[in-house]
């Protein structure tokens, strides 16, 4: 099962990787990754909404079975109505990053925020999965993958960090490695939660990428994600990413990454790192 990108609210999904190895030996395999992402953009508003997330990643991987918990740290700058992982909103919180309520504007709306700025800092929206490899070749150079994912509504609503409630997703993803090629791609859908001040619909999201072998410690790639629109009336996502992966010995791996957003449900760009160590 390769690396996909990580599902949380940052305001994008990064890290698209090579296939990864199953443990063969039937035991398993635990790790834990720290990575530093930022994005920045103006999501259609007139003030531009920088986000800084900072996620802990543990993960335990069998031959077939991959489990993830993320918690991230999450602290952002800009637009009330932009909520990280979710893009620009209807967001009627009357203490929503404290914007509405400075301007004496309890009923919300959806011009307030695109004209004034407030930050805040705080846990993010923690993130389970759960993968399963439904196929792979005996010689393991195809797979296929079923991943389900729940993103637990952790974010304080009122400071803007996430929407407060949790969304349900499920995606099913393939490779095929071809010499140092390896095309990948895949579909998901998502049911995003809707809370009192932030009305959300369901969405269908999709992937495809290539990756490229360098040598024996070396991948690079890119892969291009696109979701539906959230928002009755709002814009979809749009993004392209390019990746180095980096193997430090057996245990080690560094992760590098940049997007660019094309339209106003992204950033307009992005960049980050991860450390991870195989235990």
């Amino acid at each position: 099962m390769r690396n996909s990108p990580y599902w949380l609210a940052m305001g994008s999904l990064l890290l698209a990787a090579a296939p990864a190895a199953h443990a063969a030996d039937g035991n398993g395999q635990f790790s834990l990754s720290a990575g530093a992402n930022y994005t920045s953009g103006k999501y259609g508003t007139s003030v531009t909404t920088d986000i800084w997330s900072v996620p802990i990643t543990a993960a335990f991987q069998t031959d077939r079975w991959t489990f993830k918990l993320i918690v991230p740290y999450i602290s952002i700058s800009g637009a009330g109505n932009v909520i990280p992982g979710a893009g620009p909103v209807k967001n009627g919180n009357p203490i929503g990053r404290g914007l509405d309520r400075l301007l004496g504007n309890p009923g919300g709306g959806t011009t307030t925020p695109t004209t004034v700025s407030g930050s805040a800092s705080g846990l993010g929206d923690v993130v389970a999965s759960a993968g399963y490899q439904l196929y792979t070749s005996q010689d393991r150079t195809f797979g296929l993958d079923l991943t389900g994912k729940v993103k637990f509504g952790t974010a304080d609503e009122n400071k803007g960090l996430g929407t407060g409630k949790n969304d349900y997703g499920v995606s099913v993803d393939m490779y095929k490695v071809a010499g140092n090629w390896t095309p990948f791609g895949g579909v998901g859908w998502t049911k995003y939660g809707s809370s009192q001040y932030i009305k959300l619909k369901s969405a269908l999201n999709a992937n495809v990428g290539v990756d490229y072998r360098l040598d024996s410690a070396n991948n690079i790639g890119t892969y291009y994600y696109y979701r539906q629109r959230i928002v009755a009336g709002g814009p979809s996502q749009s993004e392209l990413t390019g990746y180095w992966n980096h193997k430090i010995g057996n245990r080690w791996r560094l992760q590098a990454y940049a997007l660019a957003g094309f339209t106003n449900g992204s950033p307009d760009w992005g960049g980050g790192a991860s450390l991870k160590f195989n235990f």
